[in-house]
């Protein structure tokens, strides 16, 4: 009876654990399904971006345009597409720092929503294409506040100042 016991706890615990490790990798790859290019030019020290987010609503909140706006600009970077734009590489080099900092940037997207002071909606109605039955593309045109973005981020250690490799 004990050995049955001791089966049925350690596949359940099994189990329960498998669970959880594979829920994770597809709520974050979720979290961050968006399309980011050129929307023309900022005024100085921003960048005017277009966010392409991907949602089965039609309607997505401003805050995750702003959200994908200031990940997009951070990790992907964008390509010059001809509107007096040139490409762009993602503030943060390195694609590991986002998971070598996971505590930062947890809170720095998180419910706090401290990145919000960095973007702000330029166009107000968005732009809206029917991807397949179940899904849509919704696009914001979002300026994205380089320069102070770049500053707090050096601030906080997690990339280096311009001016130290000199």
């Amino acid at each position: 009876m004990n050995r049955y016991l001791l089966v049925l706890v350690c596949a359940v615990l099994t189990f329960s654990a498998h669970i959880s490790f594979a829920s994770n990798p597809k709520k974050e790859a979720a979290q961050w399904k968006y399309d980011i290019e050129c929307a023309g030019t900022g005024s100085e020290g921003t960048f005017l971006v277009k966010i392409w987010t991907y949602s089965n609503k039609a309607v997505i909140p401003n805050e995750e345009a702003k959200k994908n706006a200031v990940h997009g600009v951070l990790f992907r970077g964008f390509a010059a597409n001809g509107v007096g734009c040139v490409s762009q590489r993602p503030l943060i080099k390195d694609a590991s720092v986002q998971h070598e900092k996971a505590d930062y940037f947890n809170t720095f997207f998180g419910k706090e929503s401290p990145y919000l002071k960095y973007a702000s909606i330029s166009s107000s109605v968005p732009e809206v294409i029917k991807v397949s039955k179940k899904e849509y593309k919704v696009g914001y045109v979002v300026s994205v506040s380089k320069d102070l973005l770049r500053k707090d981020l050096e601030v906080a250690g997690i990339v280096k100042s311009l001016s130290a490799g000199f």
